[in-house]
């Protein structure tokens, strides 16, 4: 009795398990349905065409072209005239047949590229031909056409994904375009659109055979989003222009609203060295120019001493902490040595008695070397002077990433009491120590952004709006997403030293950027240049700096020129912010003599001479 009923129990247990198994085979489970799908189903993606970038003004700066891939299902393959192909794709024997070996290892029944990037002209000589090579189609995509050869740095480029990031953005497919650096990576998720798919029938040995269910189950691509960037195109190019046989860069911004008007870096390239088949190549050949840089963005990127354009900032932090005013006058002692072994030339004669305003306009070290005491020995010690001068600074955007929206750029450096306890030992440093910091030099390092970004901050007497790239005109939108920045300064401190900027160029160290006309503001700058040369500090020819906005009621532009061993501020940088403020508040320039010199110049000598020491000095 006890043997049947275990008999009988193991058989319905062992049909009820069999029952189970059939249900999930065949209800439940949609894995063998799906594999029977695709067994008589091909799913092709459609790709879209990515989004446009324009500029502030309307012009197309990155537009789209077709191209082709060569795909190929291994399974299908028939004989075909390999001669023909290896010369239509311009490769080697050997090459075909490594490829067609690789896309068979990887899947004999499913669609690889053999060959990517074809042009629309290269496809349609091939494309009467098709009907002879069973087994290859092209697949349709569309890489960037960059209209104008500016604004690499900006825009960015983009290429084909690969097998390694699959593994993370598994919504792409290999081969696929997506955006690498500036513009196209940052907005890549609305440039890039949503992809399509089309579903073939097949028949049983495995060959397509029209469209399956009439295209019932296809869905069209649907087209990235278009974009207007802050940029003028025209004075991105009239700025590249300028920069010619020159290395630095050039920051311009709009006050009013941080919108970024040109960002130029020099040397540069043009972006559609990035596009094709030649992509690769191209990229190797800028990366590895390691003198010229052009891939290194040098207004993001390239940290420089601020030289005398700072001492603005430290005349503000003074006036706010009270302790000068703009009537403190200070006497210039040329030749006076401020900390051992260093030097502090003046370019003010012995004597020369200035107030805060004729400070400015004279650039006078002593003046500000002394203001720059008082800030920092305000205090019961140094430190809490040096930390309260670091906060101010900070609330101009200096010492970190101000958010823009690209996806590079360096934070800069602006010195604590932490870091000078590091060097000196903690209670061994007072004001006198570290005097260079006075006049933009010792440790200080700021990005031509930072730079262009502190001038607008002067020029809106006490605020800045975060820079940035994309222009929204919906102001709700826009003051939700970049709203001001106050400084620290009280509005009425402003009115002095935009007056000494003003009288910089009408008077001061740059006149030759007066416009007639236009009340422009600005501050010149001489940053020493230092290297480890064999394990020594040498000094090299110095950097040419300006900084302006105009006019300088309601300014509708604010800049930073740096120009690499360009000697001092108003032999390059000064003329060549005065001659982008006059293109954009003008729309023309009528000073074609400094034009011309502009456009002409060149410094390629200067960096072709071999690095040699010079004597350590403190300049302007």
């Amino acid at each position: 009795m006890i043997r049947k009923f275990v008999l009988l129990s193991f058989t319905l247990l062992s049909s009820l398990m069999f029952l189970v198994q059939l249900l999930s085979l065949q209800i439940f489970n949609q894995n063998y349905d799906e594999l029977s799908l695709n067994n008589a189903v091909e799913k092709r993606p459609v790709y879209p065409p990515r989004g446009l970038i324009y500029d502030r003004n309307g012009i197309l700066l990155v537009a789209n072209q077709p191209v082709y891939d060569l795909m190929v299902i291994p399974e299908d393959i028939k004989v075909f005239d390999t001669l023909e192909l290896i010369s239509y794709l311009e490769i080697s024997k050997e090459e075909i047949i490594k490829r067609l070996r690789n896309v068979k290892q990887f899947s004999s029944k499913r669609p690889s590229a053999i060959s990517r990037q074809i042009s629309k002209e290269k496809r349609a000589l091939f494309q009467e031909k098709m009907w002879k090579y069973t087994g290859f189609y092209f697949q349709k995509k569309t890489i960037r056409d960059y209209t104008l050869p500016i604004a690499s740095n900006i825009l960015g480029y983009t290429s084909e994904i690969n097998s390694a990031e699959l593994k993370t953005k598994n919504d792409y497919d290999l081969g696929e375009m997506i955006g690498r650096q500036g513009i196209e990576k940052t907005y890549e998720t609305i440039l890039r659109g949503k992809k399509g798919f089309q579903f073939f029938q097949k028949d049983r040995f495995n060959r397509i055979i029209g469209s399956y269910e009439e295209g019932k189950y296809d869905s069209k691509p649907e087209t990235g989003e278009n974009i207007t960037l802050t940029i003028d195109a025209e004075l991105q190019t009239y700025g590249a222009s300028l920069m010619q046989n020159k290395r630095g860069g050039i920051v311009a911004i709009e006050p009013l609203t941080g919108e970024v008007l040109a960002l130029v870096t020099a040397p540069s390239y043009d972006p559609n060295l990035l596009v094709g088949n030649k992509r690769s190549k191209n990229f190797r050949t800028l990366v590895n120019d390691t003198i010229a840089k052009p891939l290194f963005d040098r207004g993001l990127q390239a940290e420089y001493s601020p030289g005398s354009p700072f001492k603005t900032l430290n005349a503000l932090i003074a006036l706010q902490e009270n302790v000068i005013t703009s009537q403190t006058i200070f006497s210039c002692n040329q030749g006076h040595f401020y900390a051992k072994g260093a030097f502090m030339k003046c370019h003010c004669q012995v004597g020369t008695r200035n107030n805060l305003l004729k400070g400015v306009y004279n650039s006078c070290n002593s003046y500000f070397a002394k203001t720059y005491a008082k800030i920092i020995g305000k205090d019961s010690t140094a430190s809490f002077g040096l930390d309260r001068w670091k906060t101010h600074l900070e609330q101009f955007g200096l010492g970190n990433y101000l958010g823009y929206d690209l996806p590079i750029g360096k934070k800069g450096f602006i010195p604590g009491n932490s870091y000078y306890d590091r060097w000196y030992q903690k209670g061994r440093w007072g004001p006198s120590t570290i005097i260079s910091n006075a006049i933009g030099q010792g440790e200080i390092l700021t990005t031509p952004i930072q730079m262009a970004n502190f001038t607008a901050a002067i020029a809106n007497r006490g605020y800045y709006i975060k820079p940035h790239f994309k222009k929204l005109n919906n102001k709700i939108l826009r003051d939700s997403l970049f709203n001001k920045s106050h400084t620290l300064i009280e509005a009425r401190h402003f009115e002095t030293v935009i007056e000494g900027m003003h009288q910089v160029v009408e008077k001061g160290t740059a006149k030759v950027a007066k416009i007639q006309g236009i009340e422009v503001c600005g501050k010149t700058g001489t940053a020493e240049n230092f290297i480890r040369l064999n394990g020594e500090k040498t000094q090299l020819t110095d950097h040419s700096i300006f900084v302006a906005f105009a006019p300088k009621k309601n300014p509708k532009i604010a800049l930073a020129v740096f120009v690499e061993n360009g000697y001092w501020g108003a032999r390059w940088a000064a003329p060549i912010a005065s001659l982008m403020i006059e293109k954009y508040l003008n729309g023309k320039v009528k000073r074609t003599w400094l034009e011309n010199r502009m456009l002409n110049g060149s410094l390629i000598s200067e960096y072709m001479k071999p690095l040699s020491g010079m004597p350590f000095k403190i300049n302007e």
